[in-house]
């Protein structure tokens, strides 16, 4: 990938990275990294979502000044948390939590709010925050109960994946759908636009 600066994606989503995708961007490196997403007491969901991006792509940093191969990239990373007023509501591992999220998601409208952060190759930071309204029908004990068994929910904030079966559920969206996905992909081009990266650079010369 000459003619370009690198990119490194903080994290092993594979939503995010068929995201930045689909928008024509192919990252040099994924690093994913482990932090301990749990808010801190009193911590509104819209701040925990940006302390999270900026922690990861902090977190990244060292690996990337310590690579050759990738030395001198922008650092993206992002993370998204779904809330109900100021519950945070978790990534669920377990069934029972998981369908605690979705009796608690069932026939009200919550917020997505995701947060991006960019590390630039002269290490400047810029963060952004995302918030979009998400309502859902009220859910039936089939509904619940098929979408427990389907395994879907495992991993995703708030308990559910818009991109798939959970996205029967959904009656209204007002905001960014890629961004309830996991990346906001108009404000993650805006943002690498507005630091020098040739976002474009993919679309001029496909792989």
């Amino acid at each position: 990938m000459m003619g370009r600066p690198k990119l490194v994606l903080a994290s092993g989503s594979p939503r995010r990275l068929a995201l930045l995708n689909q928008a024509g961007l192919e990252p040099d490196s994924l690093g994913p990294v482990e932090i301990d997403e749990s808010p801190e007491r009193g911590e509104l969901p819209r701040t925990l979502a940006v302390r999270l991006a900026r922690e990861k792509a902090l977190a990244s940093r060292p690996r990337v000044r310590g690579r050759e191969d990738i030395k001198g990239a922008y650092i993206l990373a992002a993370d998204t948390v779904v809330a109900v007023g100021r519950r945070i509501l978790p990534k669920p591992e377990l069934l029972d939590e998981a369908a605690s999220c979705l009796r608690l998601l069932s026939g009200r409208t919550h917020r997505v709010y995701s947060g991006i952060c960019l590390i630039t190759p002269g290490d400047i930071e810029r963060t952004r925050l995302v918030e979009t309204r998400v309502r859902f029908k009220r859910l039936s004990n089939e509904d619940l109960e098929n979408y427990l068994a389907s395994g879907e929910w495992r991993g995703k904030a708030g308990g559910y994946a818009i991109q798939g079966l959970a996205g029967s559920f959904v009656t209204k969206l007002v905001g960014s759908y890629t961004s309830v996905m996991g990346l906001p992909l108009y404000e993650t081009t805006t943002m690498l636009t507005g630091e020098g990266y040739p976002v474009h650079f993919g679309w001029l010369n496909p792989p």
